[in-house]
């Protein structure tokens, strides 16, 4: 997937939008109002990070070394991903699936029962 696939998709979700709340980098996309993908550029190459599970980060972290611990973010519950193509594309897909969920399961109640109806 290429960036603007991976934007695509993130705003597939239900209520997503784009915003930049840390000035022109990183794209930020939201959920609502949680965050759950940060969209950059670092060493000239394009990446994504994503909330994860901790255990799970750690075992992607261990298959793809493109996969590191979240750049300027928790260690421990967020991946950064290098967009160079050596993650598969349905698992890159699946770890943006992920990350939105966790995002959206930590919204109030209020807000995630909105999220069914648009």
């Amino acid at each position: 997937m290429n960036t603007k696939d991976v934007i695509k998709h993130c705003l597939s979700k239900g209520n997503t939008y784009e915003d930049f709340p840390f000035g022109p980098e990183p794209l930020v996309i939201k959920a609502n109002s949680e965050i759950f993908a940060l969209i950059s550029e670092k060493n000239g190459k394009t990446c994504i990070s994503l909330k994860c599970d901790p255990f799970v980060a750690q075992s992607l972290r261990q298959q793809y070394p493109s996969v590191t611990p979240g750049y300027h973010l928790s260690k421990q519950n967020w991946n950064t991903v290098v967009l160079d193509g050596s993650v598969p594309d349905k698992e890159l897909v699946w770890m943006i699936d992920h990350s939105y969920e966790l995002a959206i399961n930590k919204l109030p109640v209020a807000s995630a029962a909105n999220q069914e109806t648009f």
